[in-house]
């Protein structure tokens, strides 16, 4: 039995590298910084391409997904933080913040007790899906005019085997 003072111990940064190979994820670049490690990702939902993903690792604390979901807001402040606060209530186990250059951010956790292969996928899976779904509302943040560049979105999503994995765990994002 564990003693009361004993701090759990997450996952290591090995695991979270096995978890990503066997999800078809292959990161960017990896930062360590003590005994936090960060993953930078790029990955594609079904309609949102090229999403940028930072998984930071604290393995007393937790996992943390990270998405830059656009750049910086440079309209009305108020109508953008009330769109970002409807998805907060709307949107089960993610959540939207500004970062302190404006940018959204979409986020969810895993606890250190909690993280493992699926929950990770399911995590990364749920950021796509948010993604995806929020596609047009996003629409003006993302491109000028809110009109989408010539060809996006026309290849395959290199993350669609993720997405099918998880789709049945994701009913209430899951498109019609």
């Amino acid at each position: 039995m564990a003693s009361p003072t004993s701090v759990a111990i997450g996952p290591r940064p090995a695991d979270v590298e096995r978890w990503l190979t066997e999800l078809g994820i292959e990161p960017l670049e990896r930062a360590d910084r003590e005994a936090v490690v960060a993953w930078d990702l790029v990955l594609d939902g079904r309609r949102r391409f090229d999403l940028r993903v930072t998984l930071i690792l604290d393995p007393e604390l937790g996992l943390i997904c990270w998405a830059h979901y656009a750049p910086p807001i440079n309209d009305m402040f108020r109508k953008s933080y009330r769109k970002l606060l409807r998805w907060n209530d709307e949107l089960p186990f993610v959540k939207f913040a500004l970062g302190d250059d404006e940018r959204p951010i979409l986020t969810t956790e895993l606890p250190a007790g909690a993280a493992d292969a699926d929950t990770l996928g399911l995590a990364i899976a749920r950021l796509l899906a948010v993604s995806d779904r929020l596609l047009d509302e996003s629409a003006d943040w993302l491109w000028l005019g809110g009109r989408r560049p010539a060809g996006y979105g026309q290849g395959a999503s290199r993350h669609g085997a993720l997405l099918d994995r998880y789709a049945d765990r994701l009913p209430e994002l899951v498109e019609p």
